[in-house]
């Protein structure tokens, strides 16, 4: 099994955007621990259900897990090394819909721990409301006169970002990183490409423990511009760019109390009276 998974890790990452390179390298590292006394042929349902079982209190980790391990046997079926795929029907795991919001005062702590390129991607991710991998990947190129260019690398949805006073200055901070280093990006990362999400990722993580912020991810970032733009009259699925309205409503994570109004005991009694 890991000469299998070392053999289709190319295939599957090719054309990958840069952080789903980076989770799917983790999660063929795991495989190959987990599979490592299997031959291909011998891999059956049970064994991935009981491989996933032990990870059910990280739901998004095992699914992917079943995502590239899906992957790698349907090259080897493509490729005559294997004859079927164990993970045809195995379901993956359940996942409770994340509620956790990232207000404005923690924001500002783990930036204030934060190094100067963490700070300002912090600034892009929540100006823009795109995905770190977005992000990360923000060329020269995509700075227009009216607004910031962007194609998302996981749907394809294509948006300006009109300038606002913010977001034109976090972009100069930007580029001024770069200082001589000549680059296509806007961010700047080793021998001129762009910054590595495993970098930022740890950079993160690092900020927010110094900060004694818990459970919040550096993707909380997307759902806190959401939820923020719609509380200041700005559509939040234009700008997350999804297609379909519900999905926005997952990303919103509004904690304010609705009001309700209930049924007026009045108006039943009226009623019956002119009845």
């Amino acid at each position: 099994m890991p000469e299998l998974i070392d053999q289709a890790m190319p295939s599957i990452l090719k054309g990958k955007a840069q952080n789903t390179i980076a989770q799917y390298r983790i999660a063929a590292r795991r495989l190959q621990d987990m599979f490592t006394e299997f031959a291909p042929q011998q891999v059956t349902q049970r064994d991935i259900v009981q491989a996933l079982s032990i990870m059910d209190d990280r739901p998004a980790a095992a699914n992917r897990l079943l995502v590239v391990l899906r992957m790698v046997f349907n090259w080897g079926l493509r490729t005559g090394l294997v004859e079927f795929n164990p993970c045809i029907g195995v379901e993956r795991l359940k996942m409770r819909p994340r509620t956790r919001r990232v207000d404005l005062e923690e924001f500002e702590a783990i930036k204030a721990q934060a190094g100067p390129l963490l700070a300002v991607i912090m600034d892009l991710c929540y100006l823009t409301g795109q995905r770190i991998g977005d992000v990360l990947t923000i060329r020269r190129a995509d700075l227009r006169t009216d607004g910031l260019y962007v194609e998302q690398q996981k749907t394809g949805a294509r948006m300006l970002i009109a300038w606002n006073p913010e977001l034109a200055a976090a972009v100069e901070r930007a580029k001024a990183m770069h200082k001589n280093v000549a680059s296509l990006y806007l961010l700047p990362g080793l021998n001129g490409g762009p910054p590595k999400y495993g970098t930022i990722w740890a950079q993160w993580r690092k900020a927010r423990e110094a900060a004694g912020i818990t459970d919040a991810n550096i993707h909380d970032l997307r759902a806190m511009s959401g939820t923020e733009a719609e509380m200041q009259g700005i559509d939040p699925q234009r700008l997350l760019g999804h297609r379909d309205a519900s999905m926005t409503r997952r990303y919103l994570r509004d904690r304010g109390v609705t009001i309700v109004h209930g049924p007026s005991i009045g108006h039943v009694q009226n009623k019956r009276a002119k009845s």
